[in-house]
């Protein structure tokens, strides 16, 4: 009886953290926490272990001249609803859920950019597998969330191989159910990312194929809602709220082991794990100008999903941008990654 690589009760905590890449079920819950003074509302879309979490650690969410209404929700295409419906003024999301969003239909605006490695995107294999190289999944069956960005990941890893996804067999499964699958020799790989990543490679047996290094773009987005930015003084909360994430991405920058030691108490790993993910891609982060490039790479998702008509027609993603924060913030293209590692 051949024995399972993976023990898939060290993941289980994980099993409902749905971060920013994954599409997933519609939930949300309301957190009731208020922070700051003054009749300005801002309501927050957030995930767990996730901007909140990080400003709370930085001491950015002091000396608020407006009020935060947090609500926590399990991945970013619930959160992009939210907004959608005007229940939510903005929220962080990763690099696919918007074009998605915008796929649809949906009433978003992106307002805030920022780029990070992308080495915590990746497509694993057990360490025994014959898999060598993307190549090599010709045939094979790979577990991943539909709609995320490892899905993209997926998709790209194969085109740089030559190969296309008719050449592969795609299980469309959330981490909990692509977990078991992955521990149980179900499927041949698992795309995946941040922290799935980093507790797989320090818990389990199996290896990396390939990254998304090269592959992916490393954006992840401030996504707000129209109606909030025609409010002037909810756009100008917007505004600060953008700053402050930044603020606190440099205290991350300067305080790794902090940081972990807080996110591993919020999400329920293991430090060890945490500070993996802090190192490997949480750390890294770097805000951005929402510039040419930006688009232009987004742009490119959009079309290769409409290419596979998984999102209807085509997505003009310029159209759902608003630049109005951008600043003097450096281009998307030549941030400084290995920024966020000088202190670890």
């Amino acid at each position: 009886m051949k024995r399972p690589f993976l023990t898939v009760g060290l993941l289980l905590p994980l099993a409902s953290l749905l971060l920013t890449g994954c599409g997933g079920s519609p939930a949300a819950k309301a957190s009731g926490d208020t922070d700051g003074t003054g009749s300005v509302v801002l309501n927050v879309g957030d995930q767990k272990g996730g901007s909140e979490a990080i400003l709370r650690a930085a001491g950015e969410l002091d000396n608020l001249k407006y009020r935060i209404k947090w609500s926590t929700f399990t991945s970013g295409p619930p959160l992009l609803e939210a907004i959608n419906a005007k229940a939510v003024d903005v929220g962080g999301v990763g690099n696919t859920p918007p074009v998605f969003a915008a796929g649809s239909g949906s009433k978003i605006t992106v307002v805030g950019a920022s780029h990070g490695s992308t080495e915590g995107e990746a497509l694993v294999v057990p360490k025994d597998s014959p898999l060598k190289k993307p190549a090599d999944l010709k045939g094979r069956s790979i577990a991943v969330a539909q709609g995320s960005s490892a899905h993209y990941l997926v998709v790209a890893a194969l085109k740089k191989a030559g190969l296309g996804i008719g050449d592969v067999k795609l299980k469309y499964l959330q981490p909990a159910d692509a977990l078991a699958a992955f521990s149980r020799g179900k499927v041949d790989a698992w795309a995946v990312w941040d922290p799935y990543t980093s507790q797989i490679l320090r818990t389990s047996n199996a290896r990396v194929l390939t990254t998304g290094r090269g592959i992916t773009n490393g954006l992840a987005f401030q996504v707000a809602s129209p109606g909030a930015l025609k409010d002037s003084a909810k756009s100008q909360a917007i505004g600060d709220y953008i700053d402050r994430l930044e603020r606190a991405q440099a205290w991350v920058f300067k305080h790794p082991e902090a940081w972990a030691k807080v996110w591993a108490k919020e999400t329920g790993l293991p430090y060890e794990v945490a500070l993996d993910a802090v190192r490997r891609t949480n750390g890294t982060r770097v805000p951005v100008a929402i510039d040419k490039a930006a688009i232009a790479s987004e742009q490119a998702i959009a079309d290769t999903f409409a290419e596979l008509k998984l999102i209807p027609g085509k997505v003009v993603f310029e159209d759902f941008v608003d630049t109005r924060f951008n600043k003097s913030r450096p281009s998307s293209g030549t941030a400084p990654l290995s920024y966020g590692k000088a202190s670890s």
